[in-house]
Order: C-alpha cells, then structure tokens, then sequence
C-alpha cells in the first residue's frame, strides 16, 4: 500500500473512532453492541422491516 493511502486510512479511521464508529462501546449499560449486524438479524428487525415502502424491496 502507498504512503498516502496509509495516511488517508489511518485519517478515516481516527475519524470513525472520534465519532464513535470504531473502538470500544461509549455506553455502560450493558446493552449489547449490534454494529456490524444487518438489522433484520437484531431486536430492531420490526422496527426495520416497517421502514421499506411498499412495493419496494431491499
């Protein structure tokens, strides 16, 4: 990898740390972590499935 790649990278990631998006969880009460999960596969599966508009799919 380019010199500058791995700078820009390493720039994107101190970005997503920053805003949370990486790294440990910023919350303590022990609720579990669902990033990286699709949302049908999490408690939020409902929630997500009443957010397609009808007549469209994902």
């Amino acid at each position: 990898m380019d010199a500058r790649r791995k700078h820009d990278r390493a720039r994107v990631d101190a970005a997503k740390r920053a805003l949370g998006e990486r790294g440990p969880v910023w919350w303590d009460d022990g609720s579990p972590d669902w990033d990286r999960h699709l949302a049908r596969n999490t408690p939020y599966a409902d929630w997500w499935a009443a957010q397609i508009p009808p007549g469209t799919t994902r």
